[in-house]
């Protein structure tokens, strides 16, 4: 069969696997599957020990590992810079990276501290940007840019709080950034996962109930899996989305369509 998909040894950056459980393992999963190169970011060296261990257990190789902390500026160049010279041209990019202190998802929304609300936004939203930035230089081939984000951006999900408002300014990120790199036929997409039992999940207090609901009414009587969401991931990074750009493509059992 012809490979439709075009993936054979493109090098796509994966950022943001946590553990086992992460959507971003989800996607590298997929990745591998379609034959292409997997460069890793990761912020502490926690997570570098788990990813070694993810790699070693499935038998895959990194193109590379590189430290990226997203909250900095100079990181995020030295970490691009590093993958460049390394690949030399990047042709994906999975954002996969959010965080919001614990204290600012267990109140009420109105609760959340001028802080909190400021360093959601830096590393869940803003840091698109940085990566956008830092990573276009070596997207000479154009590409595509895939973040992640959840229906608590355009409707309340209780407990939720200033990660959603931290998703919607991702959405509209995305959406901004399209038009500024369409023009280097840089597509940038956002996958919005339906509930997924991941490290970040853990956070929101109403987690179990969540996942409950999705599986009685969602359209597929299911919720999804952390393979449903990499394969459509990889649909969105491939030749098969070549025309889609500044879009929110849910993968959620059809959840979000429902009133």
């Amino acid at each position: 069969m012809e490979d439709i998909l075009q993936m054979k040894d493109k090098n796509i950056v994966v950022m943001g696997v946590a553990n086992q459980r992460s959507l971003a393992w989800g996607v590298a999963k997929s990745l591998y599957q379609a034959g292409a190169n997997v460069i890793f970011t990761y912020r502490k060296e926690r997570s570098y020990k788990k990813l070694e261990k993810l790699l070693a257990e499935g038998g895959l190789d990194a193109k590379a590992i590189v430290q990226c902390d997203v909250n900095n500026d100079e990181s995020i160049q030295r970490a691009f810079t590093e993958i460049g010279e390394k690949v030399g041209v990047i042709h994906g990019v999975c954002h996969s990276i959010a965080f919001a202190h614990a204290e600012d998802l267990k109140g009420d929304f109105i609760e959340t501290s001028r802080d909190g609300f400021a360093f959601a936004q830096d590393t869940s939203a803003y840091s698109l940007i940085a990566v956008a930035k830092a990573s276009q230089p070596y997207m000479t081939e154009g590409g595509s840019m895939i973040a992640m984000s959840y229906l608590g951006a355009e409707r309340v999900v209780e407990g939720y709080n200033v990660m959603g408002v931290a998703k919607a300014s991702l959405e509209a990120t995305v959406r901004y950034l399209a038009s500024d790199l369409g023009k280097n036929q840089i597509r940038v997409n956002a996958i919005s996962a339906g509930a997924v039992r991941t490290l970040a999940a853990k956070g929101v207090p109403s987690f179990n109930e969540i996942l409950h609901k999705i599986e009685e009414t969602a359209p597929l009587k299911k919720n999804v899996t952390q393979e449903e969401v990499g394969d459509m991931t990889l649909a969105m990074m491939s030749h098969l989305s070549r025309g889609v750009t500044g879009e929110i493509v849910y993968v959620d059992s059809g959840y979000n369509i429902l009133g």
